[in-house]
């Protein structure tokens, strides 16, 4: 039986991931995708979310229902900052389902995830946002987060990240 964390909302409650949620946690990342107009980006596959989450435990998944019924995910995992000498909470992904957004769903999750950044002894809670995501910048910036204007993020990914590798 999964274990419900109650919330200040009415009928939304939080819960941790398990194994039977890989293709519904799939499922909203397909729809996150779709919102940042990035589907053909998504190669994820339940098999490999499955192993990545449940096996190797590499991130953690909350998800949110509402009156029973799933309507978002945050899926974040551990980083470290040298500068703190601390561990991080790195959200990768939150996501409220259209319908829902602007009840307070993405609000709670976060402060969730704030509330558990503490708890474990975290420096920070941080995450990326796209440039062009104007509602998500102002919902961030209205919860207290900050820009980092001054770090730009660089990747290295496929054949690159197999020469890059190979190099060694």
């Amino acid at each position: 039986m999964k274990k419900f964390i109650d919330t200040k909302l009415e009928g939304f409650k939080l819960r941790y991931a398990d194994e039977s949620d890989t293709a519904l946690i799939l499922d909203f990342i397909k729809e996150l995708a779709i919102y940042e107009k990035m589907l053909d980006q998504v190669v994820a596959t339940e098999e490999g979310l499955r192993n990545s989450l449940f096996c190797k435990k590499a991130a953690e998944v909350i998800i949110g229902e509402y009156e029973g019924k799933p309507v978002g995910f945050a899926l974040f995992f551990h980083n470290f900052s040298t500068f703190l000498g601390q561990a991080g909470l790195y959200l990768e992904d939150l996501y409220v389902k259209p319908e829902m957004r602007g009840k307070g769903m993405g609000k709670i999750m976060l402060a969730f995830l704030a509330g558990l950044a503490l708890e474990r002894n975290c420096g920070r809670l941080e995450w990326w946002v796209l440039d062009w995501n104007e509602p998500s910048i102002r919902f961030y910036k209205k919860l207290g987060a900050v820009p980092m204007d001054e770090w730009t993020v660089y990747r290295v990914t496929g054949d690159n990240l197999k020469v890059l590798g190979e190099k060694f």
